[in-house]
């Protein structure tokens, strides 16, 4: 097993492992991000996200991807947007390895939070976070716009 950060040749498989999450999210239709856009988010002179690559055997079998927010209270944070093992792999430690990863990134970065989101049903991922001292925010809720809501938002203004 090897944890490396991600490179531009990783972002088929980092797609191939994005969709495979929307299929255990019960949203397999959902993603319309391309590689295309990842190449170009990722890799350009102001990267959108980062990414750490998990591999077994020269195959990418899971991948965290990241990126860089300001709170007005902390100051700089990371957010984890997503943290993905493919499923066979599920339960090998490479899941806890790229947590790892991460939580060692916001430390050399001198972060002052790291957050991310976690759908309710969810209670393997749940109970892991609880045990590794991360707390879930249950008064906080998690709100978003999506592309539709942002057009008709604008119709309306």
């Amino acid at each position: 097993m090897k944890i490396r950060t991600g490179q531009k040749a990783d972002m088929p498989a980092v797609l191939e492992l994005i969709k495979e999450l929307a299929v255990f999210e019960k949203e397999p239709d959902a993603v319309v991000v391309t590689v295309a856009d990842l190449e170009r988010d990722g890799f350009s002179d102001h990267p959108l996200f980062r990414t750490f690559i998990a591999e077994q055997n020269n195959k990418i079998v899971g991948m965290a991807l990241y990126y860089y927010r300001y709170s007005t209270w902390k100051g700089k944070t990371i957010h984890l947007e997503d943290l993905i093992v493919k499923e066979k792999m599920r339960g090998s430690g490479l899941g806890f390895a790229l947590y790892s990863a991460i939580i060692e990134q916001g430390k050399k970065d001198n972060v002052r939070r790291i957050e991310w989101n976690v759908l309710d049903w969810n209670t393997p991922a749940i109970d892991f976070y609880k045990k590794s001292g991360a707390k879930i925010l249950e008064d906080w809720r998690v709100v978003n716009m999506d592309e539709n809501g942002i057009n008709e938002f604008l119709k309306r203004k």
